[in-house]
């Protein structure tokens, strides 16, 4: 049986100050709250420090094969301890301290990778780049990579929005797509995205890297110019256009049509 352990108030501190993207990068962890964040966490190979729990709600968590104590400690907190650190309005009750894992070498990690991409420029909104995430792992994309200025992955909103994809996906963020986008298209299909104009989405031949911008402002058009491809989805409504996740997720359909 899983021994609960009690949090001190150190701990508790420690663990809210991971809302800061600094604290984070500094510490090495982050936080990966609800039942299938943590599902998905744990059938992967990151690393987990820590598990919290609120016993009042094992009803949402009893499922879940918790590690036994002697390898990772878990945590019971009160509900009053838990606003502290949760994001959820009505939390689940239980929730990961998540160990960092390093960057891998990009000219390495790309002259390996054998499926589709996706490059995302400056997408600084964390819910999107979450459920950009979660998209990417269901259409069989490879991994995912963060222009500079873009949201932090390990964002407890990015986090929760993935539901856990980011677990299972490669993800090399901080990366400088003017002089990346060259070296990526030598080995795939570079697709640009465009709010009015391009091309009707469809299958590809080769590997493809999607190219996505900010939900805001799309691409720039200097990284617009480097893609073979230009692409745009049509529609024959009155919407000014479709969400960031949205339009992603019809384009990656199409990427991993044959």
């Amino acid at each position: 049986m899983t021994e609960y352990l009690n949090i001190s108030q150190a701990q508790l501190k420690r663990w809210a100050r991971l809302a800061d993207g600094k604290t984070r990068q500094e510490e090495g962890i982050f936080l990966a709250e609800g039942v299938k964040v943590v599902e998905e966490l744990l059938a992967s190979d990151w690393q987990i420090k820590a598990l919290l729990i609120m016993p009042e709600k094992i009803k949402y968590w009893e499922g879940l094969a918790l590690p036994a104590a002697k390898d990772i400690p878990v945590y019971q907190l009160t509900r009053f301890q838990w606003q502290k650190i949760g994001q959820d309005r009505e939390p689940e009750g239980i929730m990961a301290v998540a160990g960092m894992k390093q960057a891998p070498d990009f000219s390495s990690w790309l002259a390996n990778t054998s499926g589709n991409i996706l490059i995302l420029h400056e997408v600084n909104n964390p819910r999107n780049l979450g459920a950009l995430t979660r998209s990417a792992r269901w259409f069989g994309f490879d991994g995912i990579i963060l222009s500079t200025n873009s949201a932090d992955y390990t964002n407890p909103k990015a986090v929760r929005a993935s539901m856990g994809s980011i677990f299972h996906l490669t993800i090399v963020p901080d990366i400088d797509l003017s002089s990346a986008l060259p070296e990526i298209k030598k080995s795939f299909f570079l697709i640009g995205s465009h709010v009015r104009k391009g091309k009707l989405p469809h299958a590809v031949q080769k590997k493809a890297a999607l190219l996505l911008g900010n939900e805001s402002h799309g691409l720039p058009e200097a990284l617009s110019r480097m893609a073979d491809e230009q692409w745009s989805i049509p529609g024959s409504g009155k919407a000014d256009s479709l969400s960031l996740p949205q339009a992603a997720a019809i384009m990656m359909y199409e990427c991993v049509k044959k």
